[in-house]
């Protein structure tokens, strides 16, 4: 079985005051670094008024997939960024704390608001740090096992077979009914070949695998 991973349970958020400015960490699950970084962007238009928005997540740089040697085995893409707060004082800090707690396909972003007192760098370094320490508490960590993502795509004929057997298979899935249906569906990397398999079995090689 591929490895199992330590990662959040969801979505959560703390907030707390140091002399006078407000820090809010925001956490959330993130399978690759363009969910990483629409969620970094859905932080900065929910707070366009904060002095920062302090980023940072640990991504795997390409999806898992069993076709991969090695299988769920990815590189780690791990990003921080000050945000226009003293270099080292609070990207890298925050970033620490994942990477201390062995937490991945998670992304923080810590927002700030100053309060007119200047905290320091060690004073903002241990801020950033409490901020992604207490989201990550709320949200919980939990044990996860790679899943690769494929779409599975046949003429309406076939749409019916090909839904129960993704349906009996347990996994998650979304459906696009066009001109031809797509199976969109997100499944453990050690299953992905078996239900590929299934699918072609069922539609005689009809389903295009994407």
């Amino acid at each position: 079985m591929t490895d199992a991973y330590r990662t959040v349970g969801g979505r959560a958020e703390a907030r707390f005051e140091v002399q006078g400015s407000e820090f809010i960490g925001y956490i959330s699950p993130a399978e690759t670094v363009e969910e990483a970084e629409a969620f970094i962007e859905e932080i900065n238009e929910r707070h366009p008024d904060a002095t920062h928005n302090v980023p940072a997540y640990r991504v795997p740089a390409g999806g898992a997939s069993s076709s991969v040697p090695g299988g769920g085995t990815v590189m780690l893409r791990e990003y921080q960024s000050d945000d226009g707060e003293p270099t080292g004082s609070s990207g890298k800090p925050a970033l620490n704390v994942l990477v201390q707690q062995e937490v991945r396909n998670v992304v923080a972003v810590v927002t700030r608001y100053y309060g007119g007192t200047n905290l320091g760098v060690g004073g903002l370094a241990r801020a950033y740090s409490r901020a992604v320490k207490e989201a990550l508490d709320e949200a919980g960590i939990v044990e996860e096992i790679p899943h690769e993502r494929f779409t599975a795509t046949v003429d309406y004929d076939d749409s019916g077979s090909v839904r129960g057997i993704i349906e009996s298979s347990g996994v998650e899935f979304d459906a696009d009914y066009d001109q031809r249906v797509s199976f969109s569906v997100r499944v453990p990397v050690d299953e992905a070949d078996g239900l590929r398999d299934r699918l072609r079995s069922a539609t005689s090689g009809r389903v295009e695998l994407e």
